[in-house]
């Protein structure tokens, strides 16, 4: 399946030199992640699946003579007689069906990701920004400064994770205010003006906190990642 393309080649060039600017001020690193997916959510598909099949067993346990009468209409077999053995093969029957057909629906993705808990979407794209974060950001600035913008678009979700010595030093509310103003673009389906706002005010925060030294170097690539 090919991968939605999110932004443009002139989107790319505004957001890094976004974060080239915000950079300026500053000896702390921005660095941007934007997702197509943070989880394939396999399980979570296969969860719905094994509970169709389920409901189906206890509706055949219920009512069996739906499935019964149904079974006997298709192999057009009136005069058996319904043995233990084939009443358990109807029972596998359905819930085999039951259950390959709701993973068959779960191929289409906007159905999929619409019957993902909002809990778990919210936990898998924390982790992944995480993840992220620890293997292309953590420590990997020389005073710990770097600041991570992700976005996983297909969750509507987004997380900014600060370095240590930044995180330490900045009240929550600071960067609550950076991910309103990230999400507001978002919504209105402007996904490179969203990273550019958030790159807007976390800027400021690495001026405040961590001002440019003399020597400073670029540690970190100023380019924007997809994933």
């Amino acid at each position: 399946m090919a991968r939605p393309q999110y932004l443009s080649d002139e989107d790319h060039e505004r957001i890094r030199a976004a974060v080239a600017e915000g950079e300026l001020l500053s000896s702390g690193e921005i660095v941007t992640i934007l997702a197509d997916r943070s989880d394939g959510y396999t399980d979570v598909a296969l969860a719905w699946s094994a509970l169709v099949a389920f409901l189906a067993l206890g509706v055949l346990a219920i009512a069996p003579e739906f499935y019964m009468t149904l079974y006997e209409r298709l192999i057009a077999d009136w005069g058996h007689e319904w043995t233990p053995r084939m009443i358990l093969s109807l029972a596998l029957g359905v819930a085999s069906l039951k259950f390959a057909g709701m993973l068959l629906l779960q191929l289409w993705q906007p159905l999929k990701f619409w019957m993902i808990p909002a809990p778990i979407r919210t936990m898998r794209v924390h982790d992944r920004a995480l993840r992220a974060f620890r293997i292309g950001t953590e420590q990997r600035t020389t005073g710990r400064t770097g600041i991570l913008i992700y976005i996983s678009m297909r969750e509507h979700r987004a997380e900014i994770v600060a370095d240590e010595a930044i995180a330490g030093k900045v009240e929550p509310g600071v960067w609550a205010e950076a991910m309103h103003a990230l999400l507001a673009e978002l919504r209105e389906g402007r996904t490179a003006d969203a990273m550019i706002a958030a790159i807007g005010k976390v800027a400021p925060v690495l001026a405040t906190h961590v001002p440019r030294q003399p020597g400073d170097v670029n540690e970190l690539p100023d380019r924007l990642i997809e994933v």
